[in-house]
């Protein structure tokens, strides 16, 4: 087995890869890629049995076979090559040689057939979303997901396809973000929950995309193909929360107010919030919004005034300042909209421009209770 290769090429799709791989895991064989040899066309694989990714590219060969590399150690040493072709010959005494334009470099190899197979998809149901757009929808939600290990289905995105509109739903129970699509749509109606890991490798891989993603998924498993790679990983078991139901209908109390300075004030007004609670006070008066925060272990405390756009009864509420600033920064928009009804209920965030059209972003944070 023998195959010549581009050093950088080979690179830059490895450390895509290598995000698949656990840093400790309980199988030694999954600390290496699976390299996959058919003529000129070598598939290379990484796993950590929930997730498994693949990635197929052109090399110089005319053999076949398929062997397991470590992972580490290849990927520091290609990292230290300029651009040039790489020859890598399997050996007789278990090791692969691999020759630059100046040296040889031997590392072992184990046997492909240790390495797990990927699942097959039984009975998949198909979608196609264009690249960037899936990149989007994850970003937009992932950060509001949670990693409390004794609500599993909390910990990742919950997608939710129709033939109207594809939604993607992320909480932790203190806030909540809807990203829901209408310009996309998908044959038959199907919901699951996909885990944080893949959607992360997901977004790093699809970012500026054009190109399709065909995603399968049935009861247990998803799976997206594109360009030259298949990521299948497995979903996360268990019914998502009815989140429907937490969103506010009513909210007469409707502030608009310039994102930036917005969440510029957040920020450094929450310096001199409680550190447990990073908690700050927003004091809404006619077209005066009241941002406040007092830490009174350390007597500590701030204040600052912004003109908004208000209409409503005049009402303080208290948020969680980490969450609020999250979610104001991940907004894109200009001005941002805060829908309130009363100090114990959620607060809805929506932005107020810089949509695409037929997408719309729902952001929900739960308030806490201000000691007057």
């Amino acid at each position: 087995m023998k195959f010549i290769v581009s050093s950088t090429y080979l690179l830059k799709q490895l450390q895509v890869l290598g995000g698949v791989i656990n840093n400790s895991n309980t199988l030694p064989i999954l600390d290496n890629f699976l390299f996959e040899l058919s003529q000129s066309k070598l598939t290379i694989s990484a796993s950590d049995l929930e997730t498994t990714m693949s990635s197929t590219m052109d090399v110089e060969s005319d053999s076949e076979g398929s062997i397991a590399l470590p992972a580490r150690l290849l990927l520091d040493t290609l990292k230290t090559f300029p651009e040039q072709p790489l020859t890598f010959v399997i050996e007789d005494n278990n090791t692969v040689e691999i020759s630059s334009n100046h040296g040889k470099y031997a590392l072992a190899y184990a046997d492909g057939a240790e390495f797990p197979n990927a699942v097959s998809i039984e009975d998949a149901s198909k979608t196609t979303i264009m690249g960037d757009i899936l990149a989007t929808a994850i970003s937009k939600t992932i950060f509001a997901a949670g990693n409390d290990d004794l609500r599993p289905v909390m910990s990742g995105v919950f997608f939710q396809f129709s033939q109207d509109n594809l939604t993607f739903v992320a909480t932790d129970a203190h806030k909540l973000v809807k990203y829901t699509r209408n310009d996309v749509s998908a044959t038959e109606t199907t919901e699951f929950i996909m885990p944080k890991k893949p959607l992360t490798l997901l977004k790093g891989i699809l970012a500026g995309s054009d190109d399709d993603v065909l995603v399968e998924y049935n009861e247990s498993n998803a799976k997206f193909t594109f360009e030259n790679s298949v990521l299948i990983c497995r979903l996360i078991d268990g019914k998502y929360p009815n989140y429907e139901a937490v969103i506010p209908k009513e909210n007469p109390n409707k502030l608009v107010i310039d994102r930036n300075q917005f969440l510029n004030s957040v920020k450094r007004v929450s310096i001199f919030s409680n550190k447990t609670t990073h908690q700050i006070r927003l004091k809404i008066a006619g077209a005066e919004l009241n941002i406040s925060a007092e830490d009174i272990d350390y007597s500590n405390k701030a204040e600052e005034r912004l003109t908004c756009d208000y209409q409503g009864d005049d009402m303080q509420i208290g948020f969680n300042s980490r969450f609020l600033t999250e979610m104001i920064n991940n907004l894109g928009s200009d001005n941002v909209q805060l829908e309130m009804s009363l100090p114990n209920r959620a607060g809805i965030l929506t932005p107020i421009d810089g949509l695409d059209e037929g997408e719309l972003v729902t952001m929900l944070v739960m308030p806490v209770m201000l000691n007057s």
